[in-house]
């Protein structure tokens, strides 16, 4: 396999991670939040692709397929439905 593209997938899949991370962290909305969620798919895919086609790294491989299928939950979730979930009940200021 070509080491630039190797390379390219590793360190896209590691930056689009870090980012949608971010601003999943900064809670700006559902919107950001569901779009945050895609970059998580796309990093997810590269590193599934990278993960099997660099030598020993099929680890990385598996451990994204399973973060692609929470990372698919997180765009339907955020961008498909339209109704806002439940939060968690309210509770009187005595806890």
């Amino acid at each position: 396999m070509n080491e630039t593209l190797l390379d390219g997938l590793q360190y896209y899949g590691a930056a689009a991670a870090t980012l949608a991370a971010l601003v999943v962290s900064l809670n700006l909305g559902r919107r950001f939040t569901g779009w945050a969620f895609v970059v998580f798919v796309t990093s997810s895919a590269a590193l599934i692709a990278w993960g099997f086609w660099q030598d020993d790294s099929e680890g990385i491989g598996w451990q994204n397929i399973a973060l692609l299928a929470i990372n698919l939950v997180g765009v339907y979730r955020y961008l498909i439905v339209k109704d806002v979930p439940a939060g968690p009940p309210e509770t009187d200021a005595r806890g």
